[in-house]
């Protein structure tokens, strides 16, 4: 394996240097457990990526470690913008975790999990709350116009929900299979859903190609709540009815034609009745184009110190 990285490290270095590499991206130095989480490519114990931190000879100059954290030579000001952004994280997770309590209690909702970069506690000034929800087969449009109704009430107190990726449960295995992709998976809290969130990694059991040793959520996640409340129950039976039918049918209508007219130049948006994907600032092509580049710097400079 090359792809850019340089010559002179074996694999499991290699695979080290490469995480970082990713994470290098977003500012963001990464401790020694969460580069076992995140290993790119190689399967590997905890342990043995503590030894190649602490002893290997071939990661001499490839890395820098300052209190238990690492990032690539020459990049030591991310470590202190890892801790302004984890404090910042703080106060959204608050948040996060309200709305998104209240959103699993909508009528069809199945999981609701936090991804972006709240996901890994990495939020700048004015960031928002990204969510990816699963719902109900056959109820997904009316279901997303209920969040919606909750995006708008947040957007009243200041606080910026983003929605952004919702799908039917016969929609849980992902078309995208890219190491950008397998990490949205991985990092991804669920917040309520438990079964469906464990369906969803089994059903994209090609994130275990990327990051082997990326299992379950991530550490410190907190406790996903399982039981449907009592009114959900009894709103989705008023709902799983003709009128149903046709508001769902109505809502399915308007909006994809809406949607695609407006996100029509992203190639990452995705509107059909199972799949509400409205990603229209091509944020994976981007950072998939970025990662390469600094893949093929890095590894210039390698060669060319």
């Amino acid at each position: 394996m090359n792809n850019g990285t340089p010559h002179t490290l074996a694999d499991q270095e290699q695979a080290i240097w490469r995480t970082l590499a990713y994470v290098d991206l977003f500012d963001y130095p990464l401790t020694a457990v969460e580069i076992h989480r995140y290993l790119e490519g190689v399967p590997a114990s905890l342990d043995d990526v503590c030894q190649a931190l602490a002893h290997s000879p071939l990661l001499a100059g490839q890395l820098i470690c300052h209190n238990g954290f690492y990032c690539l030579p020459g990049r030591e000001t991310i470590f202190a913008i890892r801790q302004q952004r984890q404090q910042k994280a703080q106060q959204l997770w608050t948040a996060a975790r309200r709305y998104g309590t209240l959103i699993a209690q909508l009528p069809f909702v199945r999981l609701v999990a936090v991804t972006g970069s709240l996901a890994m506690s990495n939020v700048a000034d004015e960031a928002d709350i990204d969510y990816f929800i699963v719902t109900e087969n056959g109820r997904l449009w009316l279901a997303r116009a209920l969040v919606i109704g909750v995006v708008r009430l947040a957007a009243r107190r200041g606080i910026v929900l983003c929605p952004n990726y919702f799908v039917a449960e016969s929609a849980l295995t992902l078309p995208e299979h890219t190491i950008y992709t397998a990490r949205e998976i991985a990092q991804m809290v669920p917040l309520c859903g438990v079964p469906v969130y464990q369906q969803l990694r089994a059903q994209n059991s090609w994130v275990t190609c990327f990051l082997p040793n990326a299992d379950g959520p991530p550490h410190g996640s907190p406790a996903a709540s399982q039981s449907a409340p009592l009114v959900q129950k009894i709103a989705e039976r008023l709902l799983r009815t003709s009128i149903g039918d046709w508001l769902e049918q109505w809502e399915q209508a308007r909006k994809i034609e809406k949607l695609s007219q407006t996100q029509k130049r992203s190639g990452e948006s995705c509107f059909t009745a199972v799949i509400c994907k409205g990603h229209s600032q091509a944020h994976q092509q981007r950072t998939l184009s970025a990662y390469q580049t600094r893949l093929t710097m890095l590894s210039n400079h390698e060669r060319n110190p």
